[in-house]
């Protein structure tokens, strides 16, 4: 029993890792190979030709959203120390990104029934995902702000305020996505931070020894 607070934190980081890897290989790779947001036919097309690896990409979305919940039970249980308010917060903010998430995955595998017959409505209910990607993001944009403010009071501070920022980020994005999505594409390399923050977060998690701290510190 007294082994298991001590590898909460490397198994968090373990699996944030995963959470990263399967975002940009689904989002990044397979979807931004695949769909051409303005060409519903050539969408259809890719999609019909390479159903197994628009497939693998859903299989990804659906293991990073799993992941998702277990991290933000893990870092609960690692931050609650610091404050189980905020920590609270941040876990529930999380969790519904990850229902976000989740809830949109059928709408994206129906594209695949559609692609045959009907490639607008395919490329419709792909860019129906998107925007519950981005409305998730919202979400987890504020959960990063309280994770932020939480390594703050660990006197991590220099990731802390990369968490922050990478917080704003994603709201800034989701905002944009609701309110001038004209505008959205200009904004699309400010996400580098994101992926540079949480990354840096992961392997903080997975290879500090901060963390261990904390844990052992929740662990009575």
């Amino acid at each position: 029993m007294p082994i298991f607070p001590l590898a909460q934190p490397r198994l968090a980081g373990l699996l944030y890792l995963v959470i990263i890897m399967c975002g940009l290989w689904a989002e990044g790779y397979v979807r931004g190979t695949l769909v051409l947001p303005a060409d519903a036919e050539a969408t259809a097309r890719n999609l019909v030709q390479h159903e197994a690896l628009f497939r693998m990409g859903l299989l990804a979305d659906t293991v990073m959203a799993l992941a998702d919940v277990a991290v933000g039970v893990l870092l609960f249980g690692l931050l609650a120390p610091l404050g189980r308010d905020l920590a609270l917060a941040a876990l529930a903010m999380r969790l519904v990104q990850a229902a976000i998430i989740g809830s949109a995955l059928p709408g994206l595998h129906g594209a695949l029934g559609w692609a045959g017959a009907d490639p607008v409505r395919a490329l419709a209910a792909i860019q129906s995902h998107g925007v519950s990607y981005d409305m998730g993001l919202v979400f987890f944009g504020v959960c990063c702000l309280l994770t932020g403010r939480l390594l703050m009071r660990a006197q991590v501070r220099i990731l802390g305020g990369a968490i922050i920022l990478a917080g704003l980020v994603y709201l800034t994005g989701s905002g944009l996505r609701i309110a001038a999505p004209a505008a959205l594409a200009a904004f699309q390399p400010a996400y580098l931070i994101c992926i540079l923050a949480e990354l840096a977060f992961a392997l903080w998690l997975l290879l500090g020894r901060k963390p261990l701290d904390l844990a052992a510190q929740a662990a009575p």
